[in-house]
């Protein structure tokens, strides 16, 4: 298809000359396929808004097209822009697919928060406008979402809605089964399954969905769990192919993951090398979440090899972050390794650092401290103004305040 597409005979003011020669740049190098210099995404939007190419409608597959070579920061800005031009114009249709690829990246960034109100937006659209696949796309990634915080029920419960999901009279897979994959080996590897976490990553990872993003980001995942089973040659040839796709990305967030893995493959006495190695990169990129499953891993390497002084800090800082953005079975298996080290773990928080409020909830307590009044919140989120003010009544006594002025401070 980028084949073809590269060669398409359009005209230099066509509209969707810029995208057709964005795309091809922006895919072909992941599948290691020679391709022109990939150019920031920006240039090719405002190329194609020049030319009269149809916004948001033309310009949404850039979004997830961004995703591919991991510029999740340039698929953040464009699918906000995007999505507030989709509001303004009413154009419904298309916002599912822009809220998916925006809360992929805000997954991928570790704001796990923000992509479960992003997702969960655009499932009710998706549902209420009959798109069948992103139905299953959504479901699937709020499925993960679950299961990084350990919502077990929930999670299971998500992944087989998505299963489910498919179009009329279609025989073909759901949308969203490679998203489900990934979600089920999560929990599965949060809960410390090793085996099951493999096998499910394995058949994701080598399997027909290989090429697709959630697959991608996935190997890491493969590779801690093949190493716990000490079978770590069924994530090589995974692995292999994550190793050129970071080399094609050139970030340094993908740069830790691969260091990351490659302390877990060995050979031990370079494990350290490449686990600090990880973690410098990781300080460049705010990635909460990965950085904080690095320090688990090395923390877990320096007590096993009796370091337990130098384990310590590592491990704090883990076990820190992963109360702070509620991922519970990462912050079980810290808090277990910090006191193997000898010294007493933080108490489990009582509360949890996740707002009580449901997402729509959230969604909407959001905007109104933003100064929006009900009927522009109700404009802004297809809704009527009676049902923001609604969920505004019941998000009050929750927040423990009585009035919208108290919404900036305590949000």
């Amino acid at each position: 298809v980028l084949d073809r597409l590269a060669v398409l005979p359009l005209a230099d003011d066509d509209p969707l000359a810029p995208l057709a020669r964005h795309l091809p740049a922006a895919v072909l190098p992941a599948l290691g396929r020679p391709a022109t210099p990939l150019r920031p995404v920006r240039e090719a939007v405002e190329a194609a808004r020049r030319a009269g190419a149809d916004s948001p409608v033309d310009l949404v597959q850039l979004c997830g097209a961004t995703l591919v070579l991991g510029r999740d920061e340039e698929t953040v800005e464009l699918a906000a822009e995007l999505i507030a031009e989709a509001r303004a114009k009413g154009t419904v249709g298309v916002m599912p697919t822009l809220q998916f690829f925006l809360a992929e990246a805000e997954l991928f960034h570790g704001r796990h928060r923000d992509a479960e109100l992003t997702a969960t937006e655009g499932l009710g659209l998706a549902r209420d406008t009959g798109q069948h696949q992103w139905v299953s796309q959504l479901t699937a990634l709020l499925a993960c979402l679950a299961a990084l915080d350990g919502r077990a029920d929930s999670c299971a419960e998500l992944a087989a809605t998505a299963l489910a999901t498919t179009g009329p009279q279609t025989a073909a897979p759901a949308a969203g089964l490679a998203w489900v994959q990934w979600a089920l080996a999560l929990l599965d590897l949060g809960q410390g399954r090793a085996g099951d976490a493999a096998d499910r990553l394995h058949t994701l990872t080598t399997g027909p969905h290989r090429h697709h993003i959630s697959a991608t980001r996935a190997v890491p995942d493969l590779v801690e769990a093949a190493v716990r089973l000490g079978t770590p040659e069924r994530a090589a040839e995974p692995y292999e192919r994550f190793a050129r796709w970071t080399a094609a990305a050139d970030r340094p967030w993908a740069e830790a993951l691969r260091l990351r893995c490659q302390a877990l493959l060995g050979p031990d006495e370079l494990a350290e090398t490449a686990y600090r190695g990880a973690l410098s990169r990781h300080a460049t990129a705010h990635r909460p979440f990965e950085q904080a499953r690095t320090a688990l891993l090395y923390g877990e390497w320096l007590r096993r090899t009796r370091r337990r002084t130098d384990a310590r800090p590592h491990l704090r800082a883990a076990l820190e972050t992963f109360d702070r953005l509620g991922a519970h079975p990462w912050a079980a298996r810290a808090r277990t390794e910090l006191s193997a080290t000898g010294t007493p773990a933080p108490a489990t928080p009582t509360g949890t650092p996740q707002s009580p409020l449901t997402p729509q909830e959230l969604q909407i307590a959001r905007l109104a401290a933003q100064g929006l009044t009900n009927r522009d919140i109700a404009a802004q989120l297809f809704l009527s103004p009676r049902t923001v003010a609604h969920h505004l009544y019941k998000a009050y006594p929750k927040l423990n305040i009585t009035s919208r002025t108290e919404l900036t401070t305590v949000l």
